[in-house]
């Protein structure tokens, strides 16, 4: 008869080495990275604990998050301990992190400098495999009234219509306005139609007075601003 193999569950381990147990004790805020993914994964496999393989898991996406977002489920399931169950809830919790940043009241955000609007955007267009083009509106006190998509595109490139993005701005009676966009090859330089359109919505901005604060490119770890290199 085959032995038996015996999974190490959180359970299983020293009352002081539980994820669940430091949570609940301690907070959120006290956990590491590994050890919020361990309560995910619920148990590692023979011979390692969840938390050891969260950190194999998290080591292989540069102990980066976005970056782990963007692992396949194909891609988690072949650590041994990650079967599909596995890998659907960490692709799950990730993608709820991911919604969360896009649907914090927006109302309550108010855009002080490019580092702020990239946070704000960051979850929306850092992971994406292809290009899209968003706008923020804002309000006189540079609080963000609404964050719209404009276009959706390809890996290297989206069409862009000034004129939906300007009706929009008059609707929502928006005193200014952010454009941005990703780069998913990661590369923060400006294409020529980059500067192009960015000068387009400048003028077509201010003629009905509404003011073009920035344009952000954005990547899954940096961005580069319009306004702070002095292109607008």
């Amino acid at each position: 008869m085959p032995e038996k193999t015996e999974s190490f569950t959180i359970k299983s381990w020293n009352r002081d080495d539980r994820p669940r147990e430091k949570l609940r004790l301690k907070g959120r805020s006290a956990l590491s990275d590994a050890e919020l993914l361990a309560i995910i994964l619920g148990s590692g496999s023979s011979g390692e604990s969840a938390v050891s393989l969260a950190k194999r898991i998290l080591a292989s996406a540069g102990n980066n998050l976005s970056s782990l977002g963007n692992l396949s489920l194909t891609k988690l399931m072949t650590f041994h301990g990650v079967g599909e169950a596995k890998a659907i809830s960490i692709a799950a919790a990730l993608e709820l992190g991911r919604r969360r940043g896009l649907t914090e009241s927006p109302y309550r955000y108010r855009i002080t400098n490019s580092a702020s609007a990239n946070r704000f955007l960051k979850p929306v267009l850092a992971e994406l495999p292809h290009e899209e083009f968003w706008v923020l509106y804002l309000n006189n006190s540079n609080r963000v009234l609404k964050h719209e998509q404009l276009s959706k595109g390809g890996i290297t490139g989206t069409l862009v219509d000034i004129r939906l993005a300007l009706k929009l701005a008059l609707e929502l009676n928006a005193t200014a306005m952010i454009l941005a966009h990703n780069h998913p090859s990661g590369t923060l330089i400006p294409s020529e139609a980059d500067k192009q359109l960015t000068r387009k919505f400048h003028k077509a901005a201010g003629s009905l007075d509404i003011k073009l604060l920035d344009h952000l490119i954005v990547t899954d770890k940096e961005y580069y601003s319009f306004a702070d290199e002095g292109l607008l």
